[in-house]
């Protein structure tokens, strides 16, 4: 795992630091919006993974209809409203009966509110009765209050397999039960077809998220750890649902501090192409040397400045150090990256150097930029400040830099949704610029219309102090060296456990190490994605590898534990998904047919259909932890069942497997869109 590296051209203006700003003057590029020249940087390529869109088109269920369709069926012709019925989340098939229902009583388009709603009322409601209500009032109309809206949108309901009952209760509320035939039905073809049927359709095809985006020469510390697991899971998430996603490294590797590094680099190694890596060594202590010379040396400081503006210009040496300064970054980056199995594509903020001034240039033909107190700004409604896009020294700064990356992302890589991820404490600075886009044109006006940015903001990791996660030396908490204690601390715990049940000579050493790395890797990324991102959360090694309640420990052994049940009954699981295929076999065997009978098997079932629209809830507001309450709500509802039906040796053994078998898939499914390896026994 990794990332791709695309670097700056081999001439570039000068560019702002992620987090800082040079201070020369941006000379004239003659063709600022033309494609720029690339350097090899030698990381392999990370391809993103295409949509299969046929998939979208595939009726796996019909709802009208008696038989399951293999995915090996041939894609239909195009969609219909009645031929897409079986596609989608429950939710969104649910939402087109009801769709159906209201284009029938209403000539005005109507969109269906349709929400899961409290057992004792149904599975399902539709609270439409009360907003349409509100809009007919003082108009000539055949209802008398919600209530017989309500009684109308359920009466004209289509009839369908889907449903097996619906009542209006209070004013105007449609509840609506599934049947349990169409629930079982809507199981077995996901067991039979795989996970992906369930994937959720999404209204966006391609969208960039920009994450981790650590500064070149420093090392990644605990405060890149958020960017780096919320980002690969919103990637995952949206790939699942079958949405282009390019994953994007905006890296910090342009500005003043490189004119600093090289510059003692130079004066400490004078031979430091013959030195290679070792050179500059431990990076972090070299940035600490350099930048402390730099503060206390003025005659050092002029020579880094000059070295800033000579690596602009494009010097060969100074060019060739900057690039080993930044491959030694890039591989201190990787150790990371490899531990937590994401994978990214490098465009960091030398890329877009060449576009800033075409892009400055067109806000300037619209009559956008104006003077303020020697710099050049962008005014913002609602802002007290503008949105300083050249410095009073004629310097490109964050602002400058951001909007060339979203012209060409949008512009050049077509993409519909671009997603930024960083802490909450720049929220205005995205806010600012994504105003400034909408000002020029590239965003519509409505920030819910495509294409549009969002940026997610995250709080902060906090120590048992609440205060900003630090060693006791005050350092920041370098990244690698906390993952590989959670490890340790994973491993340590599991010989404990082996040793005290007397199972430890069953274990290989690779097997101790790849779930004591699956445990423990796991246990930091769900600690931190089960918290509302915009909330602070304090680090626990304790807290996050205990292994009871809503805990990644707790959640994969519980995984690992169905398995187990699934292997005890020395069942062929695979010929019971199989046969489930086979109507003439289960009307003759029972096998292969899913049986909702108990009450707890059919609020596990109902659960399990519920996957695909919250991995789209957690698409569409950007919110892992959504995902991760479904998956300990799976684990408890899965307790539940197993306590009150029992499995193995039961006249339902066979159904209660296929369940049990269902249960694992979806959980597994959850685990690899959060990023967390599955472990299979205990």
């Amino acid at each position: 795992m990794g990332s791709v590296s695309a670097s700056a051209p081999a001439t570039s203006p000068p560019l702002p630091s992620r987090r800082g700003s040079v201070s020369a003057a941006a000379p004239t590029v003659s063709s600022p919006l033309s494609s720029p020249r690339f350097l090899s940087a030698g990381y392999f390529r990370v391809t993103s993974r295409s949509p299969d869109w046929t998939r979208r088109a595939r009726v796996f269920v019909s709802a009208m209809s008696n038989e399951i369709v293999p995915m090996s069926a041939p894609c239909e012709a195009p969609a219909t409203s009645r031929n897409i019925e079986g596609a989608g989340s429950a939710k969104q098939q649910l939402s087109r009966l009801v769709k159906e229902s209201l284009d029938s009583l209403f000539p005005d388009e109507v969109q269906p509110i349709v929400a899961a709603c409290q057992a004792k009322f149904g599975d399902y409601q539709c609270n439409n009765a009360m907003v349409i209500w509100s809009q007919l009032k003082g108009k000539t109309t055949q209802f008398k209050n919600p209530s017989s809206i309500g009684q109308a949108i359920a009466k004209n309901l289509p009839e369908s397999e889907m449903i097996e009952s619906s009542s209006v209760a209070g004013p105007g509320f449609v509840n609506i039960k599934f049947s349990n035939k169409w629930i079982s039905k809507h199981i077995q073809n996901m067991l039979v077809n795989g996970i992906e049927q369930w994937a959720p359709i999404l209204s966006v095809r391609k969208a960039v998220v920009d994450f981790s985006s650590p500064n070149i020469a420093k090392e990644m510390h605990v405060g890149h750890l958020r960017s780096t697991i919320m980002g690969d899971t919103l990637a995952r998430m949206l790939e699942f649902s079958n949405v282009e996603v390019l994953r994007r490294n905006h890296v910090g590797d342009w500005g003043t501090q490189f004119g600093m590094l090289i510059e003692y680099l130079f004066e400490q190694f004078p031979n430091w192409e013959d030195a290679g890596d070792q050179a500059i060594g431990d990076l972090q202590a070299f940035y600490k040397a350099s930048k402390k010379k730099f503060d206390d040396d003025p005659d050092f400081k002029t020579r880094a400045q000059q070295a800033v503006v000579k690596l602009q210009s494009g010097e060969d040496k100074y060019r060739h150090a900057w690039q080993n300064i930044c491959e030694i970054s890039r591989k201190e980056f990787d150790l990371v990256y490899q531990r937590l199995k994401v994978q990214l594509e490098e465009k960091g903020e030398s890329f877009y150097n060449p576009y800033i001034r075409g892009i400055l240039e067109e806000f300037e033909r619209n009559n956008l930029i104006k003077e303020s107190e020697g710099a050049r700004v962008v005014e913002i409604d609602g802002y007290d400040i503008p949105l300083i896009v050249v410095k009073k020294d004629g310097g490109y700064n964050y602002a400058s830099t951001d909007l060339a990356c979203l012209w060409y992302r949008l512009t050049e890589e077509k993409a519909e949704w671009i997603i930024y991820i960083t802490d909450v404490g720049q929220q205005q600075h995205f806010d600012m610029f994504f105003s400034a886009a909408r000002l020029i044109g590239w965003l519509p006006a409505s920030k819910d219309a495509y294409p549009k940015a969002s940026h997610v903001g995250l709080g902060l990791v906090l120590g048992s102090d609440g205060k900003r996660f630090r060693t006791r030396s005050s350092e920041v908490v370098r990244l690698v060296e906390l993952l590989d204690e959670a490890k340790n601390r994973s491993k340590a715990e599991l010989i404990k456990r082996l040793e005290d049940n007397g199972k430890i000579t069953d274990w290989t050493d690779a097997e101790l190490e790849s779930t004591a790395e699956a445990v423990g890797y796991g246990a930091i990324k769900y600690a931190d994605l089960k918290n509302n991102r915009l909330t602070n959360y304090t680090f626990s090694f304790d807290q996050m590898l205990n292994d009871k309640g809503n805990t990644a420990v707790y959640l994969l052994y519980a995984h690992a534990r169905i398995c187990s049940i699934i292997n005890k009954s020395s069942k062929d699981i695979e010929e019971f998904k199989k046969a489930s295929t086979c109507m003439s076999w289960k009307i003759n065997t029972g096998i292969g047919k899913i049986v909702l009978d108990h009450v707890d098997e059919r609020a596990l079932g109902l659960h399990l259909i519920q996957f695909a629209e919250i991995v789209e809830e957690a698409c569409s507001n950007l919110l892992p932890n959504v995902l991760c309450e479904y998956l300990y709500n799976l684990s408890e509802m899965f307790t539940r069942f197993y306590t009150s039906c029992q499995v193995i040796g039961s006249e339902q053994q066979e159904s209660r497997l296929l369940l049990c078998e269902a249960t694992a898939i979806v959980m597994r499914k959850c685990f690899l869109l959060l990023g967390i390896t599955p472990v299979y026994r205990i």
